[in-house]
């Protein structure tokens, strides 16, 4: 066998081992199915590959819209990734042109977040916190936001790529028309619910630390419902200290608690133009400074209708 020969032969067997690898090792990862998507989602969608894309669709009687895509959020968080795609805005842009047509009309938006992640918002879960922002992003387009009902659902297990959960929203238009049977809310009681048993934040001595109890969630909740659907509603954040120090200096850290109060309301949806805030200091006790206990209940902000 001449050199030529034995450098062909070589060359042969070099091919034919390489294919036998490549079968063998490489071709579950791309034969089957798209290599880029096998390649970003292997990390992440192994636990959840059962579970579809939740599309966006808003079908109703009379208006109807899909597109192959959705609102989408870092895992534990509630803010929608920017930009929103040109698909969800062309279908919101119609939607909008609807409603001016049709006023009785309105769209539930229902968010949903796995059992996994960590609420980091200040209502009840992080699916609500979810469909709450994506109401203010159809808000920023022109919208009402007496237009909508949120609501919040946890859930096991949702497709994600990454640390990106992709489409956990969904749609349901409503006939708001008035019927017979029709409960019809009466807001003055509801803000007088709301005021006599308001939010109210406590702090530690000069913190501005919030830590929501479930309860105090749901208030934010209800608040920002009677904001959606009451024209011209402002809230009221009013901060308060104990007797300890100057009183300058306390009437200036109750400031900086009610606007700490604002920011943090603000962070989570709510319009800064909607939230006034004021400090009465040590003024307003509502315990006796003479106890500890009675000092840790005079350290609060609270937040009311306006």
């Amino acid at each position: 066998m001449n050199k030529k020969t034995s450098y062909l032969l070589g060359i042969a067997l070099t091919i034919i081992v390489g294919t036998f690898l490549y079968q063998k090792y490489c071709c579950d990862c791309s034969c089957n199915g798209d290599t880029k998507s096998a390649v970003s989602d292997s990390t992440s969608v192994a636990a959840t590959s059962d579970v579809s894309l939740n599309k966006f669709k808003l079908n109703g009687d009379e208006f109807n819209y899909q597109c192959d895509d959705n609102f989408k959020f870092m895992k534990n968080d509630f803010k929608t990734l920017m930009p929103v795609s040109d698909s969800l805005n062309l279908g919101i842009d119609n939607l909008k042109a609807f409603f001016d047509k049709n006023p009785n009309q309105k769209l539930m938006i229902t968010g949903y977040a796995t059992s996994d992640e960590k609420n980091t918002s200040a209502y009840p879960n992080l699916g609500f916190a979810r469909a709450n922002d994506v109401k203010n992003y159809f808000v920023s387009k022109g919208f009402s936001a007496s237009k909508f009902d949120t609501s919040g659902e946890i859930r096991d297990a949702w497709k994600m790529s990454s640390d990106t959960i992709l489409g956990p929203v969904d749609f349901k238009l409503l006939n708001i028309e008035p019927t017979a049977t029709t409960e019809k809310v009466d807001w003055n009681a509801m803000k007088t619910k709301i005021n006599a048993s308001p939010l109210t934040l406590y702090f530690k001595t000069g913190e501005t630390d919030i830590a929501l109890s479930p309860e105090q969630r749901q208030q934010v909740a209800d608040l920002v419902r009677y904001l959606d659907n009451v024209s011209g509603a402002k809230l009221s954040a009013v901060g308060h200290t104990d007797n300890v120090g100057d009183r300058t200096i306390n009437t200036r850290l109750g400031l900086e608690r009610a606007d700490f109060a604002r920011d943090y309301l603000v962070r989570n949806g709510v319009s800064k133009e909607k939230i006034e805030t004021s400090s009465k200091g040590p003024d307003e006790p509502i315990a006796d400074n003479k106890t500890a206990e009675g000092k840790a209940k005079n350290r609060r902000t609270v937040v009311t209708i306006k």
